[in-house]
């Protein structure tokens, strides 16, 4: 098998695995109301392809991803495009700018996982960075849409019956769109912080296996 069969059939074992890790971590852990879930570390093989072939190779594995996401997600996606999702205004863009920030951009930016692997000779180590700059700018793509797209829940949102008081406190204190913001950053983070710490804490395990952590090029 030459180098660049290896490299393809490799890659779509291991985007493979992504996704059966995704499928069983709906089996096991309930998703976010609003969409959203943490997960059995789903993502972190998507970060491996990056180590193992690069980033450039990797960004091409993490648009496949996406793609893979947004079929997963289709019953979401299509939802988005009818009438009434975002309320009135402009629908269409709305739809498509949500599909471009919580799935092409959000899943195409783990393939940058591998930015370290020549910069951080400890392979757990680099891995990891890697991993946490990978999550770190997905959770950045969902903050976004959150801000622009959801952020009118922010007040419901913190207000809810047996939501903290602090929650009340932000409302009462914090402008309409620094409260949009802050309700996106705290929402997001309910799964994406545990799933960066997560992911970071078993791509410091892989880096003891040399044969998964060895670069292929």
């Amino acid at each position: 098998m030459n180098t660049k069969t290896k490299r393809i059939t490799e890659s779509a074992m291991l985007l493979a695995i992504a996704i059966v890790l995704e499928l069983l971590s709906k089996t096991l852990i309930p998703e976010m109301p609003f969409g959203g879930q943490l997960t059995v570390v789903s993502m972190l093989p998507v970060v491996l392809i990056s180590y193992r072939h690069g980033v450039k190779w990797g960004i091409f594995s993490g648009v496949v991803y996406a793609v893979l996401e947004m079929a997963l997600g289709a019953k979401t996606v299509s939802a988005a495009f009818l009438p009434g999702y975002f309320g009135d205004g402009a629908m269409i863009f709305n739809a498509i700018l949500m599909c471009l920030l919580d799935y092409v951009l959000a899943f195409t930016v783990l393939g940058v996982g591998g930015l370290f692997r020549n910069r951080i000779k400890n392979p757990g180590i680099s891995l990891m960075c890697g991993a946490i700059v990978a999550l770190g700018l997905r959770y950045l793509m969902h903050i976004l849409s959150g801000y622009i797209l959801f952020g009118s829940y922010a007040e419901w949102f913190f207000t809810q019956e047996g939501f903290p008081a602090w929650g009340a406190q932000l409302v009462e204190t914090l402008s309409p769109a620094l409260l949009s913001l802050t309700y996106s950053v705290v929402y997001n983070g309910f799964y994406m912080i545990p799933e960066i710490v997560l992911t970071a804490v078993v791509a410091v395990l892989l880096g003891k296996v040399p044969q998964v952590v060895r670069k292929v090029n």
